[in-house]
C-alpha cells in the first residue's frame, strides 16, 4: 500500500487527471459510500467522516512497527493537505492491521481501495474557497453521511470498468426499463452527438438504438441511468464476459 501511494503523482499532469474526471468522480462517490458504511460499523468515526484513519477507531491500541511508522511519517510529509494525509495513513494502517488477521472485516467493503484508485488516476483533491471539493475538473459537495448509504455499490473497479467511464463530452446513459437491456450512452461533444453501445468486446461501439425524443425513448422502453447505476452495469457486463467477481 505504501509503495502504491509513493507512486502517485500528487500534483501531477492536469490533463491526465481531467481525462479521468468521470471515473474519479465515481471512485470518490464509492469511497464516500464505503466510508459511511464503516462509520456506521464504528460509530465513534461518524463525527470525523469521511476523511479519516479508521484504524484509530477499529483498534485504538494498534501501532505500526517502528520502522513502518517511521516510513509512514516520512511519506506523509509529501502530501498536500490533512484530509489526504488522514486517508493515506488510514489505508496503510488498516492494511497492516488486516495483515495481522486476513479474515478481519470480511463483512465490510474494502474501505480505501476506491480512493487509492482515485489518487492513482490523477492525484489529490483539495478544498476550494466555497468549501466544496475540487476533484480536478469537477466541483463536488459532500452532503450528509446518511445520503451515501443508499447509493448502489460499485463493486468492480478494474481498468475495464473505469476506462469505459472516461470520455470527453456530456454523457447520458440509457438501458431498458426492466434493467435487462444493453447499456447505451449518448455523448455530446463540440456540437456533435454520438450514440454508442457498450458491447461484449468491452468497448463502446456506434449504435442507432437511442431514439431522438423523450416520447420515443418511452415507447422504446428505455430509461435514463445515473452515472453510479451505469458504472455498476458496466461492472456486471465486464464480470459476465471475463468471469471477474471483484
Amino acid at each position: 500500500m505504501l509503495n502504491r501511494l509513493r507512486a502517485v503523482e500528487w500534483a501531477g499532469d492536469w490533463d491526465f487527471a481531467f481525462g479521468h474526471v468521470k471515473s474519479r468522480r465515481i471512485l470518490f462517490r464509492e469511497y464516500l459510500r464505503r466510508a459511511a458504511v464503516w462509520s456506521r460499523a464504528y460509530a465513534e468515526a461518524e463525527g470525523v467522516w469521511p476523511f479519516f484513519d479508521i484504524a484509530t477507531y477499529v483498534d485504538p491500541e494498534f501501532r505500526l512497527a517502528p520502522e513502518q511508522d517511521s516510513e509512514l511519517a516520512e511519506f506523509l510529509k509529501r502530501l498536500p493537505n490533512g484530509e489526504v494525509r488522514n486517508t493515506c495513513s488510514g489505508a496503510i494502517r488498516l492494511a497492516a492491521l488486516r495483515a495481522q488477521n486476513p479474515d478481519a472485516f470480511s463483512d465490510l467493503p474494502d474501505l480505501y481501495e476506491p480512493l487509492i484508485l482515485f489518487y492513482e488516476r490523477g492525484g489529490e483533491f483539495v478544498r476550494d474557497n466555497s468549501g466544496a471539493l475540487d476533484l480536478t475538473g469537477v466541483s463536488f459537495r459532500l452532503g450528509a453521511l446518511a445520503g451515501y448509504l443508499g447509493n448502489p455499490p460499485v463493486a468492480l473497479l478494474g481498468d475495464a470498468v473505469l476506462d469505459a467511464l472516461d470520455a470527453d463530452g456530456r454523457i447520458v446513459y440509457y438501458t431498458a426499463e426492466d434493467g435487462q437491456g444493453p447499456l447505451l450512452r449518448r455523448r455530446a461533444l463540440r456540437g456533435e452527438q454520438k450514440d454508442e453501445l457498450f458491447s461484449r468486446e468491452l468497448r463502446w461501439e456506434p449504435t442507432d438504438a437511442i431514439p431522438a425524443t423523450e416520447t420515443e425513448l418511452k415507447e422504446a422502453g428505455l430509461a435514463e441511468l445515473d452515472e453510479l447505476k451505469a458504472a455498476r452495469l458496466i461492472g456486471e457486463i465486464v464480470a459476465a464476459v471475463t468471469g471477474s467477481a471483484d
